[in-house]
């Protein structure tokens, strides 16, 4: 069957389409726009005007490109942002009235289950491993070995929702990276306590572009995971935090929708690091898109 998901992030709204057949995806398309949904309210629990306007502009373009493909079945999926808005509803009837797109806004641990079946399409889990899905309203880490998931959480600690709740220095500060570690410290629900691994699955998304940083070049088509060198990938996250916002225009590594933020998603991966202690960085292309993919009928 020939489907499509477009994943309705805080940032970035994902479209994936591919023929799903007997558990495998064969992807015929992909695309990626910088929406930026949660921009202007997300710590206020709401929606911008603005922000939805965007969203049905881009779910329009969506929609043409699915049509072109024939899809025989649309999937969107709201996360973070439009879960936590007040008024979500407002909105799931603007796009459906604007696009007959019909969203399924999934919670926390829905969404960090769909992340790990997606992971889980390419990745065995030779060795206990933690996944990470930073995202712009929450983040998603997933505990699993050979066996499936040991644990997981969701937690409210989104590159957006930092980034609009303090004021930053460029570059950033000492005392800027001590704000959002201390952030992160207080916002974690003591789940680094309770896991014990040391390889982390980088999702998709960022972890992407942090392996183009390192290799200085496109992220690698298809579904294999990626090791980077582990020294190399801790560097290259010193380096972004280091970085000014204009030394971060200037990298077309850095897509437009992460430039700003890169710095807060660098903090947060170095902290996960430290907390878990790891020492092997996995980077999978896969996400919540791949494990819808694989459930729907």
């Amino acid at each position: 069957m020939r489907k499509a998901v477009i994943d309705l992030g805080t940032n970035t709204f994902n479209l994936a389409i591919a023929d799903v057949e007997n558990n495998s995806i064969q992807l015929l398309h992909a695309e990626k726009e910088g929406v930026a949904i949660g921009m202007g309210g997300i710590n206020d629990k709401v929606l911008s005007e603005d922000a939805i306007q965007r969203a049905i502009a881009c779910l329009e373009r969506f929609k043409n490109r699915c049509n072109d493909f024939q899809v025989a079945k649309i999937e969107a999926i709201g996360t973070s942002a439009i879960r936590d808005a007040s008024n979500k509803q407002t909105f799931l009837k603007s796009v459906k009235d604007a696009t007959g797109i019909e969203i399924d806004v999934i919670n926390g641990i829905q969404e960090a289950n769909l992340i790990y079946q997606g992971i889980a399409y390419t990745y065995n889990f030779e060795s206990p491993s933690l996944i990470m899905d930073i995202g712009g309203g929450s983040t998603e880490f997933i505990a699993a070995n050979a066996s499936g998931i040991k644990d997981l959480i969701s937690l409210n600690i989104g590159v957006s929702r930092i980034f609009q709740l303090f004021s930053f220095s460029n570059p950033m500060t000492s005392e800027d990276i001590l704000n959002v570690e201390n952030y992160l410290e207080a916002h974690e629900h003591d789940f680094f306590n309770r896991i014990n691994c040391q390889t982390l699955v980088g999702a998709s998304g960022s972890f992407e572009t942090f392996y183009e940083l390192v290799h200085q070049t496109a992220y690698p088509k298809g579904y294999d995971t990626q090791e980077l060198d582990f020294k190399e990938f801790e560097s290259i996250l010193d380096w972004i935090i280091s970085t000014s916002q204009e030394e971060r225009d200037l990298n077309d590594f850095i897509i437009p929708i992460r430039k700003k933020m890169a710095p807060i998603a660098a903090i947060k991966t170095r902290w996960v690091i430290k907390r878990m202690k790891a020492n092997r960085i996995v980077i999978s292309p896969c996400s919540l898109k791949e494990g819808v993919l694989l459930r729907m009928d």
